[in-house]
């Protein structure tokens, strides 16, 4: 096997595997959400503006989730960016223009940060400010 496509195969399995543990971690984020009272309204909600991983609703309170899992809490939670977050306010309001239920709920970007053997940490309304 040619070096080159040796490494396409590996990149490609690597890649596979960081989006099972992906999909894994929004599961764990989103049962965490309905624990704590919210209804998950969509999974990886694909926008013109970038994706939603999790969007749930609590009451009057519309939750656009971000979802990281670091090897350490303190590294999901710095894992965002400043051009992730502004991707993340974009696509919210896309989804709240183009669903009419949604607009009259209060639109927030929270963080959901997980780490192996840690409990999930949620950071409502993560970026206030930022």
């Amino acid at each position: 096997m040619a070096p080159s496509i040796r490494h396409a195969e590996i990149r490609r399995l690597r890649g596979a595997a960081a989006r099972r543990l992906g999909r894994r971690a929004e599961v764990w984020a989103a049962l965490w959400l309905m624990v704590k009272g919210y209804r998950v309204l969509g999974f990886r909600l694909a926008t013109p503006l970038g994706e939603i991983d999790l969007l749930a609703q609590r009451g009057r309170v519309l939750a656009v989730v971000e979802v990281k899992q670091r090897a350490t809490i303190e590294d999901a939670l710095d894992a965002v960016t400043p051009t992730q977050r502004d991707r993340l306010r974009r696509a919210a309001a896309h989804v709240v223009a183009h669903r009419p239920a949604l607009r009259a709920l209060s639109v927030r970007l929270d963080l959901i940060a997980l780490a192996p053997g840690r409990v999930p940490r949620h950071l409502p309304n993560a970026w206030e400010g930022a």
